[in-house]
């Protein structure tokens, strides 16, 4: 068995749908950063293994391979759609094959375009009838346990007791922390598009989240993170490839946990993804100084934190989805090169956890330690 080490990883900055990132291809979104850690490594492209990326809006095909050869690497790839999961699910997948010893060096996280993916129409039965556009896939095969993820929101907001006003001081901090972290998070971003910071954080107050209407319940824009366009790309590599790198900021992968629950309130996910991972490591919270946790909705960062008991201070110091945005793919590779970049101002043996949810009751959790 080898350990699986990240080596480097490196993002896009998050857009907007319909921003500055709009008309690019998810494979000139992923390019540019398989070509930066490349240059920044050392890595030769013949040593890289496989490439394992995160997808959910594509629309079909493998665009793992697509981003591959255009970075100019003709090596085996695959693309996962597990949702908002995807793109953890991939640096979870890389790190098992390099466990198994089945590969030393694979690039892995997530990819997604808003803006440039595909309308999606559901094909009549009957040559006198029309196709039906639909904007998603059924997450469950049941019609009424298959809920709006909105809706889903509000329902875990009602389960929790999370009212409101707590969801909109959490969104606010959020933008707090992004802005005041805008410089310092320049260094994990490629410059794509000339865009090389997050678009969507501002200064967000108490009077203008009091003055937006409900989506659904407590849930507004301001609590619930908007569709967006980005990359992330992770380069995870075994004790061998590690000690020729001679790498001196790798953060080993100790551990990793994909879970799934009720499709009904999939938020919940994300607490139980890091609880069954702290479990399976043998740790408490308090063994963790630094969480990346996904921000889809306030409600949803907020029942983790309060599940686990987190200390604020330690909870996406640069800001999350709500100051960022949501690439569903991308989402939670963000998540682990964020991880990365904040464990670099640690000590070794400093432990970081990220954590997500995605609709069908999937959850995703890796625990990371710094060498």
């Amino acid at each position: 068995m080898s350990g699986a080490w990240i080596v480097a990883a490196k993002r896009t900055a998050v857009a907007p749908r319909h921003g500055a990132l709009a008309a690019l291809a998810v494979h000139d979104l992923a390019a540019p950063l398989i070509q930066a850690i490349l240059a920044e490594t050392g890595l030769a492209p013949d040593s890289v293994d496989d490439i394992i990326l995160g997808n959910a809006l594509y629309g079909g095909g493998n665009p793992a391979r697509v981003v591959g050869l255009a970075a100019g690497l003709n090596v085996p790839a695959q693309t996962i759609d597990t949702q908002c999961c995807a793109g953890l699910d991939a640096v979870i997948a890389a790190s098992e094959r390099i466990a198994a010893g089945a590969a030393d060096v694979i690039l892995c996280g997530g990819v997604e375009s808003f803006s440039r993916s595909p309308l999606r129409l559901r094909r009549p039965l009957h040559d006198n009838e029309e196709a039906v556009e639909y904007q998603r896939p059924p997450f469950t095969p049941w019609a009424d346990r298959d809920p709006d993820m909105i809706a889903s929101a509000h329902d875990l907001a009602v389960r929790l007791d999370i009212p409101r006003v707590r969801q909109e001081v959490f969104a606010i901090e959020s933008h707090r922390k992004a802005l005041a972290a805008r410089d310092r998070l320049q260094d994990e971003i490629v410059a794509v598009a000339g865009l090389d910071r997050d678009a969507f954080a501002r200064e967000l107050s108490e009077k203008t989240c009091a003055r937006l209407p409900a989506l659904v319940g407590t849930i507004t824009a301001a609590t619930t993170a908007v569709e967006a366009d980005a990359a992330a790309v992770l380069a995870v590599v075994s004790d061998a490839a590690l000690q020729e790198l001679k790498a001196t900021h790798a953060l080993r992968i100790t551990a990793s946990r994909r879970i799934a629950g009720d499709p009904v309130l999939p938020g919940l996910m994300s607490t139980q993804a890091a609880q069954a991972v702290l479990a399976q490591a043998q740790l408490a919270t308090g063994d963790i100084a630094v969480v990346e946790m996904m921000e889809a909705f306030a409600v949803q960062a907020l029942g983790t934190v309060d599940a686990l008991r987190f200390d604020p201070i330690r909870v996406n110091r640069g800001g999350g989805a709500l100051s960022r945005g949501h690439p569903i793919g991308a989402s939670g590779a963000i998540l682990a090169v964020r991880l990365f970049h904040e464990l670099q101002q640690e000590a070794p043996g400093t432990r970081g956890l990220a954590t997500i949810a995605a609709a069908g009751g999937l959850g995703s959790a890796l625990i990371v330690e710094k060498a």
